[in-house]
């Protein structure tokens, strides 16, 4: 499928920065520069939302995290990390940004999804098949699901010029 990159169509940004932090985190030592990784995403076009789903801990450290956030324009969402009586901890929004993308896709043209987390895929299908909108996928190239790179229709790879959209590399 060709990729068609206007400055009218309508875009949204869905932002799994679990994925994102921790791929930052253990490929690089550092942390994700966001303003530079949503401007890439947005390439010039109408952003309509941009969306940060975000697991908050115990301690509550998030705080500037958030406030920094939504200075560049994107909305949180957040969500308490489950700790399990055996301490096991989880904390993803895989079917939170799902729904999210599902009740907005109708008003967009493309939907980015900033993760490289496969199980995106049947997301990525049903969007391209059934309305017919255009799927990028941003992330680090390393950590990426190969399945879900050819899924989209398009993938950048930030992984291709790392000092762009890292902070505090090592």
């Amino acid at each position: 499928m060709t990729v068609i990159k206007h400055k009218e169509q309508r875009v949204g940004v869905f932002i799994d920065t679990q994925n994102l932090y921790h791929s930052a985190r253990n490929l690089y030592k550092a942390r994700v520069n966001f303003g530079a990784v949503l401007k890439d995403a947005v390439a010039g076009r109408k952003l309509v939302r941009a969306v940060a789903y975000v697991i908050t801990t115990e301690a509550g450290d998030e705080k500037n995290f958030f406030e920094a956030l939504e200075k560049l324009g994107i909305e949180t969402k957040t969500k308490d990390l489950q700790v399990f009586s055996s301490g096991t901890k989880k904390g993803d929004w895989d079917v939170g940004l799902t729904v999210d993308v599902m009740k907005m896709a109708n008003r967009l043209d493309t939907v980015v999804i900033v993760s490289g987390d496969g199980d995106f895929i049947p997301l990525v299908k049903y969007l391209q098949h059934h309305t017919g909108t255009q799927v990028e996928v941003v992330s680090f190239g390393k950590s990426t699901s190969g399945k879900l790179r050819e899924a989209a229709d398009d993938f950048l790879d930030l992984s291709e010029n790392p000092r762009k959209y890292l902070m505090g590399a090592k």
